[in-house]
């Protein structure tokens, strides 16, 4: 890939080093792929399961922010 700009390389590549962390969350019945945030925030990346009313939705949509509090269940 070519790429042509005035910016240069080390604005562009800053931060190629920094790793993001994703996962998976189910929400509403609506699987979704999200990027955890520092705190307890995670930022919707992509929808990965749902019905077709749930990608006009916009609560679903890619960027908005939800509140990312996970929990452990004890089954016995």
């Amino acid at each position: 890939m070519t790429h042509y700009t005035v910016i240069p390389w080390e604005l562009i590549w800053e931060n190629a080093d920094v790793e993001e962390v994703f996962t998976e969350v189910e929400m509403n019945g609506v699987l979704l792929q999200v990027r955890l945030e520092p705190g307890s925030r995670a930022t919707i990346v992509r929808i990965l399961r749902g019905g077709l009313e749930d990608y006009l939705n916009p609560c679903y949509a890619p960027g908005q922010e939800i509140v990312y509090l996970p929990t452990l269940l004890n089954r016995r």
